[in-house]
């Protein structure tokens, strides 16, 4: 396969209003990016996916956009974003916006018009339905956010569908005019001179134009985060979301894409079977470039066995097609892995979070590092009074929300607000448990998580195996140890993974040479005694 600088490249998301603040009003912003665009690069990626930075009423904290060619005031100016491209280039960084395709703000202008009534320019544009005669919406889909998928609009006298919040209303997909205008507001930015497209919820841009009801799922599956009853995931997603018909949009997407050398598209994908999906949204030359899922961001407890990463690895390769993944093990959705699977509510285990580092990079795809992975920042415990996310707001305190992995970046020890911002009041609160962690604390410890980040890059850099090859599972070896061989034109890396907190001892080929060990592994005698959450690498 031709080499894509995506290929196997190590990506850091970015979540601006929680990144670096300039103005002193307690929010990141697009400044605070280009004056630490030089730490990202220090880290040894390859690229940055910045979160929406869009005019937005903010309703989602950007993922509800108003205005898809403008840079929302609260994060600075589209002069701002041309000086952030550019400084990324200089420094070799390439840079993916999120665009928010499958709906808008209630505020956009399109929606506007659309809901004046039935028979206006845009009446077609969302996803409108009469009700039934007893005044319900027309079937039984539900919002991901709680509640229906449905909301009555009196201004139309008809239900519009979201998906997500009642202020984000779906586009209507089987309209070729949204389709156009849709691939307009993604020329505008190519044409700027971004590398790539992070395309958010793709999988639910087309909906069943009949409008069948979801059928009751058979078999309750970890689709979501909660661990309570979630009446979304009681329901098989088979009409209002990953529909045969949004391949058509996914072509006419690529094809744009194709005009312009060297960008990608990566979808983010949420479905009853993620892995199935992200293989088949990018099978082929004519689909998208690589997408990934939540596969590896919904189990909570300890960290999951090796049988739960193979799983999901070989079903992705079972698939047909040129498919290339893209994982993660965080993002600004879920709670932050170094909490997640360390079996402790809003603690962490430095080890752990040395070996989500080693283990994410050296899976066969891209990898994305969400902000402060670097550091091993564990989730933040929300009070009900500094909850900002309506999901949290909704369900707490069952759940707080997304607000525990939203909050902002720790810079320094020792500067108000740890360095993000001149204000003592931020828009989430600072945990004092991030203090200790923070970047300027690191930078002067030897062997912490940021110095080693930054070294095992860069070993990765020059391993081709780890970057391209393929990956094969050495079943040998038992539980609780992951161990796989990258190959990649004759060199074969065999990597070892330590999945637990106990010493385990893994027989050695004779002919294994250490290439890369930071975990204090012991060893002798053609064995590897791998300490609790350690990891070693081996040529053959």
């Amino acid at each position: 396969m031709e080499r894509n600088w995506w290929r196997g490249a190590v990506m850091y998301q970015i979540y601006p209003r929680s990144f670096k603040d300039t103005k002193g009003n307690g929010v990141g912003d697009l400044k605070g990016i280009i004056e630490k665009l030089d730490y990202v690069a220090s880290l040894g990626v390859e690229g940055v996916w910045i979160s929406p930075f869009f005019k937005s009423p903010m309703k989602d904290f950007g993922y509800d956009v108003s205005d898809y060619r403008d840079v929302d005031p609260l994060f600075g100016t589209l002069n701002d974003f041309h000086l952030l491209l550019d400084k990324a280039h200089k420094l070799e960084l390439k840079i993916i916006i999120d665009l928010v395709l499958n709906h808008t703000s209630e505020e956009h202008p399109w929606f506007l018009e659309s809901r004046q009534d039935q028979t206006n320019p845009k009446a077609d544009w969302y996803v409108w339905a009469d009700p039934k005669p007893d005044g319900t919406p027309s079937n039984n889909w539900l919002s991901i956010f709680g509640g229906s998928a449905w909301q009555f609009d009196v201004f139309r006298g008809q239900y519009y569908l979201h998906n997500f919040l009642k202020e984000q209303p779906d586009l209507n997909y089987h309209n070729e005019n949204v389709v156009k205008a849709v691939l307009d507001e993604c020329r505008y930015w190519l044409d700027m001179g971004v590398d790539g497209l992070r395309l958010d919820v793709i999988n639910f841009c087309t909906h069943d134009k009949s409008l069948r009801d979801n059928p009751a799922k058979q078999e309750l599956s970890a689709s979501s985060q909660l661990d309570f009853p979630d009446t979304y995931s009681m329901q098989s997603h088979v009409y209002d979301k990953s529909r045969p018909e949004n391949y058509d949009f996914l072509r006419k997407l690529r094809a744009l894409l194709d005009e312009y050398p060297d960008r990608m598209a990566l979808a983010e994908i949420g479905d009853d079977d993620p892995v199935k999906l992200s293989v088949s949204y990018t099978a082929s030359p004519d689909l998208l470039h690589t997408a990934y899922s939540f596969a590896f961001m919904m189990n909570k407890g300890k960290i999951p066995t090796p049988s739960f990463f193979k799983k999901a690895i070989l079903d992705q390769q079972s698939f047909d097609g040129e498919s290339w993944p893209s994982w993660a093990f965080s993002n600004h959705d879920v709670m932050r892995a170094a909490t997640r699977w360390s079996g402790t509510d809003f603690d962490h285990d430095p080890k752990l979070s040395r070996l989500l580092i080693v283990l994410l990079c050296s899976l066969r795809g891209t990898a994305f590092l969400y902000q402060g992975e670097e550091l091993g920042l564990p989730e933040v415990q929300i009070s009900y009074e500094d909850v900002q996310d309506p999901w949290g707001k909704y369900l707490y305190k069952k759940w707080q929300g997304r607000d525990g992995c939203r909050t902002p970046m720790p810079w320094s020890a020792n500067d108000t607000s740890a360095g993000f911002s001149s204000s003592e009041k931020c828009w989430l609160p600072i945990s004092e448990q991030h203090i200790p962690l923070s970047v300027s604390e690191q930078e002067t410890q030897p062997d912490s998580l940021l110095r080693f980040t930054r070294s095992f890059l860069a070993w990765r850099k020059g391993c081709a195996s780890i970057r391209w090859g393929n990956i094969q599972f050495v079943e040998e070896y038992a539980e609780p140890v992951l161990a796989f061989i990258r190959n990649e034109k004759g060199e074969s890396m065999l990597c070892l993974f330590n999945l637990s907190e106990q010493e385990c001892s893994v027989p050695l080929p004779a002919k294994a040479v250490l290439a890369f060990e930071a975990s204090k592994a012991e060893i002798k005698a053609e064995k590897c005694i791998l300490p609790p959450y350690g990891f070693s690498f081996f040529r053959l």
